[in-house]
């Protein structure tokens, strides 16, 4: 994909940055969202848009990128500032979302909105990942797909309903063509074994991974 289709959505959620983390984000433009300004100049990205309520925002970090443009809204508002960067994203080209400091933090709502947000774009035909830096997400879509993930790295399958016909292969507990029931908790914590292949044949879910935890299950 090319790169200038690849946007980074800078969130206010924690975010631990690694090598893994930078090549997610190694050419991306980006767009931040009120405090997750705070990731830009670690993350070395430039981002072109500052959206939100800046409430979020303190007088240092609003200074220091005094020259990104701003789109301001107010703090009464029916968006979050992530969903308003990731659609003046998408209306700038993006076709691949990487949504930065999305899992973590002090706003656990937060932390689901983005999640739910996340399956919905990828039902849009949008290609997501979430990451936290010790955490990373993605929506799993009606199609095979193939995850990079570290051997010996745990991930589970978060079921946001019944799901029918789950395959996984390349992991410790494979699983062909089966149907999860909602709430079960058969698909926590797996084990990558190498490429983890991963396919869907109906029902919404997620698949969250811990790259860097190689406790096993």
């Amino acid at each position: 994909m090319r790169a200038d289709l690849t946007f980074a959505i800078l969130l206010g959620g924690a975010l631990e940055i690694d090598d893994r983390v930078l090549d997610l984000v190694r050419g991306a433009r980006a767009i931040a969202a009120d405090g997750g300004m705070i990731h830009a100049r670690a993350l070395g990205l430039t981002p072109e848009l500052w959206v939100g309520d800046f409430d979020s925002a303190d007088d240092a970090l609003l200074a220091r990128h005094g020259d990104v443009p701003r789109l301001p809204f107010a703090a009464a508002k029916d968006l979050t500032d992530g969903e308003i960067a990731v659609e003046q994203a998408i209306e700038r080209g993006a076709q691949r979302l990487v949504m930065v400091g999305a899992l973590a933090g002090e706003r656990s709502d937060h932390a689901l909105a983005h999640l739910f947000q996340a399956v919905a774009l990828g039902e849009r035909g949008y290609d997501v990942v979430l990451t936290s830096g010790t955490e990373e997400a993605v929506p799993l879509r009606l199609e095979e797909r193939v995850l990079d993930l570290p051997v010996g790295s745990l991930f589970s399958v978060i079921a946001l309903g019944a799901l029918t016909g789950l395959s996984l292969s390349g992991v410790k507990y494979p699983l062909e063509k089966a149907d999860i029931p909602f709430a079960a908790s058969r698909t926590i914590s797996n084990v990558a074994m190498g490429a983890v292949t991963v396919s869907l044949e109906s029902g919404r879910a997620l698949l969250l991974a811990r790259p860097h935890d190689l406790t096993g299950a």
